[in-house]
């Protein structure tokens, strides 16, 4: 089973969902241009927020749902 994350990006209302920290990491640093350290605190605590990055980050792993 595959370990959805969701990223939640303040000031955005939909979270991008990746299905581990490998394809997380990369857009982290790419797209959001986030600092090695930075991604790497948010992927370990599940949140950063300035002065570490521009804006507050928040993980949020997806629950399988429990419905028959």
């Amino acid at each position: 089973m595959i370990g959805w994350l969701d990223l939640l990006t303040e000031g955005d209302t939909h979270p991008r969902r990746f299905d581990g920290a490998a394809s997380l990491r990369p857009y982290l640093l790419r797209i959001e241009r986030l600092s090695e350290e930075a991604a790497d605190a948010l992927i370990e605590d599940g949140h950063v927020a300035p002065p570490l990055a521009r804006r507050e980050y928040r993980l949020r792993p997806l629950v399988p749902s429990t419905a028959p």
